[in-house]
């Protein structure tokens, strides 16, 4: 397993040093600056490398960039609208770019209009500490009371319904539009941020389309770069829907295990691959994320290592961010599982038998609390969870032998 971090670049309050200190082997960036569907340059990819090879104090730092996430997916290839022949050209240039750089892994999605959404980007724990989460009452409040979305009363039971209008006639205007805010944040890193009118518009271009369609979109998306991909060596992995369940009346496809499998066996390259997620298919109580892993593992080209406890038996519900090896997902068995597909691919003499993964997110803990970052990626918080991964992972290697 390569230990990588996120970095969002110069802007990131992580610094180079921070991550040299922290002992990750790779970093995971991307060009944050840059609008969707634009071409990313030989020159942009250099400049990023550079960044990342350069101490503070100008002296090499020992990492490099080893995965790209995200390379963002426009919403005209998923509605297949405007100029979406344009933007998947953009897309393959961007990415063959980034291959003569020597960057061989890309992690993206295929979710219409909003990245992961949460409802609470700083919830206070019993033990102080501050994490990211999804209150099913509080979303239900925003989508039919704020927001305002035609029919969105029909997408949650009558019981959440009904707790939703107490909970929003409660809200004072700070609360709605602290909440608004939190929901409709939009890609982590980038500064793309949108206003209920933006997401107005942009669910109404989804009205037409079905979850076959998209899916439909996502594979012909695919037939177009994976081909590519695997000419240059490149493993594309896409990432999947946060929460994984159906938000705003629009379509999700890569929710579940036979999601996936139904994209992979589609477009049945080894270019073709999956971001595992745990915390995000872990939110769903039929999905079991180690199993998935076991069923897609010939496929999985990097790793998001994160744990969510859930608050309910539906597969729509609230969930906050729990300590890593808390939560649903059996982190310790999901690490295991890795460890033994890692020793099939080097038996088998495949050049990726060490998959990539970073902790995904964290609790602002300890000096994190009060210091500003990217939500969901505190410094602290974050370090905790690498050091207990990497805990799991050197006591299983041991294990083997």
């Amino acid at each position: 397993m390569q230990q990588t971090w996120r970095w969002f670049g110069p802007k990131d309050r992580v610094s180079v040093d921070h991550m040299m200190q922290a002992g990750v082997e790779g970093v995971v960036s991307a060009l944050h600056h840059l609008p969707t569907g634009a071409t990313w340059s030989p020159e942009e990819i250099e400049r990023r490398k550079s960044e990342i090879a350069t101490r503070a104090d100008g002296t090499p730092s020992t990492l490099s960039w080893t995965v790209v996430e995200s390379l963002p997916v426009s919403e005209n290839i998923k509605k297949q609208k405007g100029d979406w022949k344009a933007d998947i050209a953009a897309w393959k240039e961007s990415m063959t770019n980034l291959a003569h750089a020597g960057i061989e892994v890309i992690c993206y999605n295929f979710m219409p209009v909003l990245d992961w959404t949460r409802t609470d980007l700083g919830w206070e724990r019993p033990t102080g500490a501050r994490c990211m989460r999804f209150d099913l009452i509080d979303f239900a409040a925003f989508d039919i009371h704020i927001l305002a979305r035609p029919g969105a009363a029909q997408s949650f039971p009558d019981d959440v319904v009904e707790a939703a209008a107490g909970r929003f006639a409660e809200m004072d205007d700070a609360q709605k539009e602290q909440l608004s805010g939190n929901v409709v944040f939009g890609l982590p890193g980038t500064a793309e941020h949108f206003t209920l009118d933006d997401v107005r518009g942009h669910l109404a271009e989804y009205d037409n389309i079905s979850e076959g369609q998209l899916r439909g979109h996502l594979i012909d998306f695919l037939s177009e770069v994976a081909p590519l991909a695997r000419d240059l060596g490149m493993r594309l992995c896409c990432h999947p829907d946060d929460p994984p369940f159906p938000l705003l009346g629009l379509p999700r496809i890569m929710s579940t295990g036979a999601n996936y499998r139904e994209v992979l066996d589609a477009v049945d390259l080894p270019s073709n691959g999956a971001t595992l997620c745990t915390g995000s298919l872990g939110a769903r109580p039929d999905n079991d994320p180690v199993e998935i892993f076991r069923q897609l593992a010939d496929r999985v080209h990097f790793l998001h290592l994160r744990n969510v406890a859930i608050e309910g038996t539906a597969v729509m519900n609230s969930f906050y961010e729990d300590e890593h090896l808390s939560g649903h997902t059996d982190m310790a068995g999901m690490v295991r599982a890795v460890v033994a597909e890692e020793a099939r691919r080097k038996a088998e003499g495949r050049a990726d038998w060490s998959i990539p993964f970073r902790p995904d997110h964290g609790q602002d803990i300890l000096t994190d609390i009060g210091h500003q970052t990217q939500p969901g990626y505190p410094a602290v918080g974050r370090l905790k969870g690498l050091a207990e991964l990497r805990g799991l992972y050197r006591a299983f290697e041991y294990q083997r032998g």
